[in-house]
């Protein structure tokens, strides 16, 4: 199966919701190739940095396939449920969070990309709909979509193939990932393989030794 970029969007901080809060969430899509350092896509604007940004989520990825159960258990959102409306960077065909294992290194364009961290869908989801249920359904359904760190900076561009560059974490699905980071539910030996797995993000494995320690 041919995996590809299949759009990619990029957006300024504005107020967003009936308070104007300030949020980067708005991405539109850009029809030319563009390029990404540490920090992610340039032309790309987070609004708090102090919970988006930084770069171990440089590039918000997503499932492209997911776009129809979206469509399907909420119609009435339809007209908005296109590529870029849950604020990712990347809309990806081919890829999800079934198939991406922890870790993964992906060439696109001439960058490399490494999948590092679930999203954690915050109120503004239900801002940019309107609709307070959507952040629930998203933790609920595990069609969140991932966060990128950027090991090689350079340029991409819708249409792009997505390669698989390297494989750490063969045996650590990345579905895996999002249902320990939303329950809670890790084994004492995910933990110990967490709390030394350098490809996630700092975060996951602070948490990970948490947990050995107050099972120690």
């Amino acid at each position: 199966m041919t995996i590809s970029l299949r759009s990619v969007q990029v957006g300024q901080a504005a107020p967003l919701g009936p308070n104007g809060v300030p949020s980067g969430f708005i991405k539109l899509p850009i029809d030319h190739r563009v390029g990404l350092d540490a920090l992610g896509l340039l032309g790309d604007e987070q609004a708090d940095l102090t919970v988006h940004g930084g770069p171990e989520k440089a590039v918000y990825g997503y499932a492209s396939e997911h776009y129809a159960a979206w469509r399907s258990e909420y119609p009435e959102h339809a007209d908005l449920l296109v590529p870029g409306a849950f604020g990712e960077n990347l809309t990806i065909d081919g890829l999800h969070e079934e198939r991406i294992r922890v870790g993964d290194v992906h060439g696109i364009g001439s960058a490399l990309l490494q999948v590092c961290q679930p999203r954690q869908p915050c109120f503004k989801l239900a801002l940019r709909f309107s609709d307070n249920r959507l952040p629930k359904a998203m933790v609920k359904s595990g069609r969140a979509g991932w966060y990128y760190r950027v090991l090689q900076t350079g340029k991409l561009a819708a249409g792009d193939e997505v390669r698989l560059v390297e494989r750490p974490q063969p045996d650590f699905p990345f579905s895996r990932l999002v249902s320990i980071i939303n329950h809670g539910d890790a084994t004492a030996e995910e933990n110990e393989s967490l709390a030394a797995m350098s490809e996630v993000a700092a975060w996951i494995r602070t948490r990970a030794q948490d947990r050995i320690g107050r099972t120690a």
